[in-house]
C-alpha cells in the first residue's frame, strides 16, 4: 500500500475515534470544565504509539505502510495537540489558569509515564 494512503486511511480512522470517544463521553454525562475527552484521547494515542513502537519494532522492518498507517496516521488523528491547546486556552481565557496548569501539567506526564511504563513491560 502506498504510504500516503496509508496515512489518509489512518488519519480518518484515528480522528472518528476521537470523535467517538468524545460522543461516549457526552453520552456517559461526564462533562464539567475539565476536558477529559481530549486527555483520554491522547493517553490512548499515546498508549496505541508507545505499543507500536515497542513491540512492533523489530517485527515490522519494512512495512513502512503499516507503521505510517498506525503511527502518523491513526494516532495522529487519534490525539489531538490542537484540540488541547484550544481547551487550554479556553480555561485560561475564563480565568481557570490552575486548572489550565493542572490540564498541561497532568497531560505531559501522563503521557509520559505511560510511554515509560509500557517501555519496561517490553
Amino acid at each position: 500500500m502506498n504510504i500516503w494512503l496509508a496515512v489518509f486511511l489512518g488519519g480518518g480512522l484515528g480522528s472518528m475515534a476521537r470523535f467517538g470517544v468524545t460522543r461516549v463521553l457526552l453520552a456517559m454525562d461526564i462533562r464539567g470544565i475539565y476536558p477529559w475527552a481530549t486527555l483520554l484521547s491522547n493517553m490512548l494515542a499515546t498508549a496505541i504509539l508507545a505499543w507500536a513502537v515497542l513491540r512492533w519494532q523489530d517485527q515490522l522492518q519494512g512495512r513502512d505502510a503499516l507503521k505510517a498507517f498506525i503511527a502518523v496516521g491513526f494516532c495522529g488523528g487519534f490525539s489531538t495537540f490542537s484540540t488541547f491547546s484550544y481547551e487550554n486556552f479556553l480555561l485560561l481565557r475564563s480565568g481557570l489558569v490552575t486548572h489550565a496548569m493542572a490540564n498541561v501539567v497532568l497531560s505531559a506526564l501522563a503521557g509520559i509515564a505511560l510511554f515509560y511504563l509500557l517501555a519496561r513491560s517490553s
